[in-house]
């Protein structure tokens, strides 16, 4: 990225300004970079505890998969699913807090004896597959986050920075050679005048 400047004062600070926001930014920017990788890896490791969870439950669902053909469908149903949302380094990530079940009334004597275990197991199924969802979302909204601040880092630090010194260089030596050729060409002035001032008197 080429970074446009003239030859002057004026830009000159404002590439200042640019490199002391940019120089400032960067620690800021590797130490999210640190947290957001962080926070990725318990994430995914939150996610792959559901996906053990959730085979263990499935396991047991598997273990009378012959029974389930009996079992009414319409009885259990969710109610609804309540999600928070929370903050992670700047990044708005959603947050399991609870489910709530509604269960259509049956008689015990008239139905299989196993039903409130298969209620039960169902329950767990499913608020561990919501949970799983929700983990996985959330690693990928923080890996993404994360992608886009390495890019970040990677810009300031190999890009933007050293672009910016580069040109500040370009312009101090600029303007100190204008300085020198200033002063030189004030002495050769001074001097031509002296020995005119000198050759006149004479």
């Amino acid at each position: 990225m080429a970074i446009r400047f003239q030859y002057n004062k004026i830009s000159l600070q404002s590439l200042n300004k640019q490199l002391k926001v940019r120089t400032l930014a960067l620690p800021i920017l590797k130490n999210k970079e640190s947290a957001l990788r962080i926070e990725v890896k318990r994430a995914k490791d939150i996610a792959e505890k559901f996906n053990v969870e959730m085979t263990s439950i499935l396991n047991r669902y598997n273990d009378g998969v012959r029974l389930w053909s009996e079992f009414d469908s319409g009885l259990l149903q969710i109610k609804d699913v309540n999600v928070k949302y929370i903050k992670i380094a700047g990044i708005k990530i959603p947050e399991f807090e609870n489910i709530s079940f509604s269960i259509k009334p049956f008689n015990l004597f008239d139905t299989p004896y196993w039903y409130p275990e298969g209620i039960k197991i169902l329950k767990d199924l499913v608020t561990v597959i919501i949970k799983r969802d929700l983990s996985f979302k959330k690693m990928e909204l923080l890996d993404f986050a994360r992608k886009k601040t390495t890019q970040k880092v990677n810009l300031y630090e190999k890009v933007q920075i050293p672009g910016y010194e580069d040109a500040i260089r370009r312009i101090k030596r600029f303007i100190e050679d204008e300085e020198n050729l200033s002063k030189s060409s004030q002495k050769i002035i001074k001097t031509r005048q002296a020995e005119l001032n000198a050759s006149q008197v004479v």
